[in-house]
């Protein structure tokens, strides 16, 4: 998969894992686990990003004598999100026109 795609999609998808309720690092990974894998490595520059962004803030909370960072969704990370289901579209005629060309040719 190209990888600027890539990058986009694991954006949208860190910003959807954390809508919903303030999460850490690890919850993460483990909320997106059945849809997609993501390792710690990949996770926290995406995290960097989407905060030098303002797409998510980070709160540093002790939690069993150890320091958690929290990661909350933004407006500007919902509306993040929004876009991407609009621009879904346009991926999905994309793909429709690619792969009508194949299903033509076999005819």
């Amino acid at each position: 998969m190209d990888i600027q795609l890539k990058r986009g999609l694991l954006d949208v998808c860190v910003l959807k894992a954390i809508k919903n309720e303030d999460s850490y690092g690890y919850k993460i990974i483990k909320d997106m686990k059945p849809f997609v894998e993501i390792s710690e490595s990949t996770l926290y520059p995406i995290l960097r990003r989407l905060e030098s962004s303002a797409m998510l803030t980070v709160k540093t909370v002790e939690h069993n004598g150890r320091l958690r960072k929290y990661y909350h969704i933004t407006q500007d990370g919902v509306k993040r999100i929004e876009e991407f289901k609009e621009e879904w579209n346009e991926i999905v005629s994309i793909y429709r026109f690619i792969t009508k060309e194949d299903n033509d040719e076999s005819v």
